[in-house]
């Protein structure tokens, strides 16, 4: 499958079936020891000048030449720890197909997470044995703890944000991470994934997304489902049935389960086949630029936030106050706005086109606070630390949730969430509402402030 589009790899993947089929009959429970990092903390790598590069390297591993594409972000710094992205190939794929995103190009590289990560991501490419993932004796979970500790030694981790996703023999190989590496890996997502590579543990939690066809003829989504229920109960997860959308209507329906906190479950389940990029609208159709899956997924690993940024003030420093200035937008180029002028308790902020009016008009004091009117501050909903929490306004308290960091990379965070000042859904449009999410270096969650 070198080129995502499905029409031209089913009859590669149904010839594949009874292999496919034989590994799952055969996958048995690997037994290998994860290294927890339970804590964000500074790589070996952080303020050392890099050794690793772009491009295709070989690692030894279990006494075996095992290779790997990196991708370092442009304008990459030694003193800002990362998020870590494992892309796995599928059966009969290779790390370059995953790198180079086939023919859907650069907007498809690792399953999307190039462009949607927006240079905020070191990415990573496996190779696996035989263009697959069997595991066997748990091999591939070592090369992955390889692959990490060399990553880690070399460049600027932040260890509370590996992830790892891949599809169809990939997603199996996620799955496995989930199972054993729960607690160094913060989340994964599985495209039409089933037991494949084995799931040694398999009782830890871990925030786990699901994405499958429901005429997957090669994995059928009952294997997908099964996954997806482990980590329901793993995770503490109230039990539903999800719905599914109908033969025929093109389209996806998304289930978001109630779960312990910091332990989310997501699920996708789409109207096509055996495939990682279905689009909505287009039956059958498999396509990296038009997909919404890496949209989708994206998403879900960057709900969790990284730890404090190196480029915050420290609370102990206090910053210089700007007076009646406004907030502007990166992405939008429109201003923080109080709706309709409200100096209600609890008005939602938004974007609107900036005009100059008072509600428009904000003073960042020494305290750390974002006022308007002179009497109401910037404020975290219900003194909320979690993504998607509202930023209202509110009677100036004094109190965590009404502080905030000016930071020098343009994102404005929250002292008590560590959360960034977020333009929801990436929209741009008069009347977006402003929210905390977690820290992803996207333009929408960039800000200037103008006299």
């Amino acid at each position: 499958m070198k080129a995502f589009p499905l029409r031209r790899h089913v009859p590669r993947w149904l010839a594949a079936l009874g292999v496919i089929a034989a590994i799952f009959a055969a996958a048995t429970a690997m037994t290998t020891t994860a290294t927890p990092s339970a804590f964000a903390a500074p790589t070996a790598g952080c303020g050392k000048s890099p050794t690793l590069s772009n491009g295709a390297h070989t690692i030894q591993s279990s006494g075996q030449s095992r290779s790997y594409i990196l991708r370092i972000p442009d304008g990459y710094s030694n003193t800002r720890p990362y998020r870590l992205i494992f892309a796995y190939h599928w059966r009969g794929g290779t790390m370059n197909d995953v790198a180079s995103g086939g023919t859907s190009g650069s907007s498809w590289s690792y399953y999307g997470m190039q462009a949607q990560s927006n240079n905020s991501a070191i990415l990573i490419a496996p190779q696996g044995i035989g263009n697959g993932w069997a595991n066997s004796n748990g091999q591939d979970l070592t090369f992955t703890d390889d692959l990490i500790r060399l990553i880690e030694n070399d460049l600027c981790v932040d260890t509370t944000q590996l992830f790892a996703m891949g599809f169809s023999y990939g997603g199996g190989m996620s799955y496995a991470i989930a199972c054993a590496r729960a607690t160094v890996f913060r989340a994964v997502v599985v495209y039409s994934g089933a037991q494949l590579s084995g799931c040694s543990g398999g009782t830890q939690p871990i925030a786990y997304f699901g994405i499958h066809g429901i005429s997957d003829t090669v994995l059928n989504i009952s294997l997908g489902r099964s996954l997806r229920d482990t980590f329901v109960r793993n995770n503490g997860c109230a039990a539903q049935s999800p719905r599914e959308p109908t033969p025929g209507s093109a389209t996806h329906i998304m289930t978001t389960y109630s779960c312990r906190a910091g332990y989310p479950v997501q699920w996708a389940a789409f109207d096509g086949g055996h495939g990682p990029g279905p689009v909505d609208g287009c039956s059958g159709c498999e396509d990296g630029v038009r997909t919404w899956t890496k949209g989708e997924a994206w998403r879900f690993i960057s709900q969790f936030g990284y730890g404090p940024s190196p480029s915050s003030p420290p609370a102990s420093s206090p910053p210089p106050s700007r007076s009646n200035v406004t907030i502007v937008g990166g992405q939008s180029g429109r201003c923080l706005d109080v709706p309709g002028s409200s100096t209600t308790n609890g008005t939602q902020l938004q974007l609107w086109d900036c005009h100059g009016g008072t509600n428009q008009r904000w003073t960042y004091t020494t305290g750390r606070q974002l006022t308007v009117y002179g009497n109401k501050c910037l404020d975290a909903s219900g003194q909320g630390t979690s993504n998607g929490t509202a930023t209202v306004i509110w009677d100036c308290s004094g109190q965590p949730n009404q502080q905030w960091n000016v930071n020098a990379n343009g994102t404005i965070t929250g002292v008590q969430s560590g959360l960034c000042l977020d333009a929801s859904g990436n929209a741009t449009a008069n009347g977006t509402r402003i929210q905390l999410w977690g820290c992803h270096g996207g333009t929408n969650q960039q800000w200037t402030l103008r006299n």
